[in-house]
């Protein structure tokens, strides 16, 4: 495969500060998506509930420290924290470094030597929209029948693996596999209300096949332990389970809006295919 370095802001158009609700309704609206009560997130930010109601209903304006501190009770993510910030009248505190910049080397530097670490097996690095960051030599294995106006940078790994013409006419398991992604979009839609990442959601949903939120709710078929992804190449069965990582205590944007996503062989089949593939 050859790696693609993109970034959000050449990818999928990104939250700009132009949201005119007060600072207060962003707050109730972050509480609400998290399903806290007032009494519950007063607790856990050790602010008194009374506070927390006139910040809400816009009869208190709240500190940067108070805003700072309720986001990260909320789990809010860093881009959004800068949104919250500018609402209530500062200015955001998270910078958005593009990948290529020089005080990224050492970021640049982990993902390479978790990526070439994992051969014989594929393994990608994707941004919050699930755009191709990078990727391994072995990762090719995905992409190397993928028609050329899917492998357009930006790449989005999930569109490619869904659309018609991509990768879907090569998993074997498509209908359970997609429903267990468009779900795990979905709730990330839940989580971040983002929307580019509902488009996104809505595109992949509506790919042709059945009715990815129907077959979620069934049961995997057989006795796994997880959902695999099962793919036919060169008239072999591959079967594959993943696992995803992210940067801890990032403080930029773009560092936390990274995933890396390590297939690991899920039969004995896959791994001497792939092993054989590399020329171990």
């Amino acid at each position: 495969m050859t790696t693609t370095t993109t970034h959000s802001e050449s990818s999928v158009p990104t939250s700009s500060f132009g949201d005119a609700r007060p600072i207060g309704e962003q707050l109730r609206a972050w509480r609400q998506r998290r399903r806290l009560s007032q009494l519950e997130l007063a607790s856990e930010a050790d602010v008194s509930t009374r506070h927390l109601s006139f910040v809400e209903t816009g009869r208190s304006a709240p500190s940067r420290d108070m805003v700072l501190r309720l986001a990260e009770h909320l789990d809010v993510p860093l881009r959004d924290r800068n949104l919250l910030l500018v609402a209530a009248g500062y200015a955001p505190m998270y910078a958005e470094t593009p990948m290529e910049e020089p005080r990224m080397d050492a970021v640049r530097g982990a993902l390479r030597q978790v990526l070439d670490g994992h051969q014989p097996y594929p393994a990608v690095v994707v941004d919050r929209f699930w755009n191709l960051v990078d990727a391994n030599a072995a990762a090719s294995i995905f992409t190397e029948f993928a028609p050329p106006h899917l492998m357009e940078p930006p790449v989005n790994v999930l569109r490619l693996s869904m659309h018609p013409d991509g990768i879907a006419k090569n998993i074997i398991n498509l209908g359970e596999w997609r429903a267990h992604m468009v779900d795990r979009v979905r709730r990330h839609v839940a989580l971040t209300a983002d929307p580019a990442l509902e488009r996104l959601y809505k595109e992949l949903r509506d790919f042709p096949g059945s009715d990815p939120l129907e077959e979620a709710a069934l049961p995997s078929a057989g006795h796994e332990v997880f959902v695999p992804l099962r793919i036919r190449v060169d008239d072999v069965e591959l079967s594959f389970f993943s696992t995803i990582a992210t940067f801890g205590t990032p403080v930029d944007i773009t560092v936390a809006e990274l995933a890396i996503e390590s297939f690991y062989p899920a039969d004995v089949t896959t791994s001497e295919f792939l092993r054989a593939r590399a020329g171990w």
